[in-house]
């Protein structure tokens, strides 16, 4: 059972999630690892919170390069960062690294980075990525205002690209959001794929509090009919 992690922008809580589905996995008895392929904002030392978070979820041994195979300094759209750093990101290389570690596991959660359509270099997107993966999608939607159409449009993208998405979680990024409940029951009627869990506002966002609320069920369910 892999999955491919998108979200409605930038700064939704994709690594919270993804993260807190390796987890919910692993209280099951799976073998699981994360995988970011493109990172940006990485420090002096190249390290990436996101992957660090990723890989202490993952199986034990997996290296932060199996976990992310391009890293960048800059926290910029990824084919700017790749410009910057004079690369330029290979969705062969990634397939390639998404292959090694799905033999390697029995679950692969793949982060995407930024949304759903962010260049990733000249002429392709996180859209193709995901296609070319050919993974069941998992739509988090960041609770702000104007995110009832990124939602739809995401999800219309993803269906767009011939991908199924395997469900949605909610992650509320402010404490106080006007008329919450209805922006869920807006988007319950709309996105038609099942709401894996509602993650409440954290301000110090927890991997292992999210996995308690994140209902599988919904995702075997529906992989079971698909």
């Amino acid at each position: 059972m892999n999955y491919f992690v998108t979200g409605t922008d930038t700064g939704v809580g994709k690594t919270l999630v993804s993260a807190a589905l390796l987890r919910a996995f692993a209280a099951r008895g799976a073998s699981v690892a994360g995988f970011k392929p493109v990172a940006a904002g990485c420090d002096s030392q190249g390290v990436n919170e996101d992957v660090l978070a990723l890989q202490a979820v993952s199986k034990p041994g997996l290296s932060a390069g199996q976990i992310n195979p391009y890293g960048f300094a800059h926290p910029v759209a990824p084919h700017l960062a790749a410009q910057q750093a004079g690369v330029e990101i290979s969705l062969a290389t990634i397939v390639e690294g998404y292959r090694i570690l799905a033999w390697q596991v029995d679950t692969v959660i793949v982060e995407g980075v930024g949304g759903f359509m962010v260049p990733l270099n000249a002429t392709q997107t996180t859209a193709d990525l995901a296609r070319q993966l050919g993974l069941p999608v998992i739509l988090v939607v960041g609770m702000r205002l104007g995110c009832l159409s990124h939602a739809l449009l995401t999800r219309q993208a993803i269906a767009d690209c011939g991908l199924k998405c395997a469900g949605w979680v909610v992650n509320v990024l402010q404490p106080d959001m006007p008329l919450l409940d209805e922006n869920i029951l807006a988007l319950r009627e709309r996105l038609a794929a099942p709401l894996l869990g509602v993650v409440p506002y954290q301000s110090a966002p927890d991997a292992g509090r999210v996995a308690s609320q994140l209902n599988l069920a919904s995702l075997e369910e529906r992989g079971s009919h698909d």
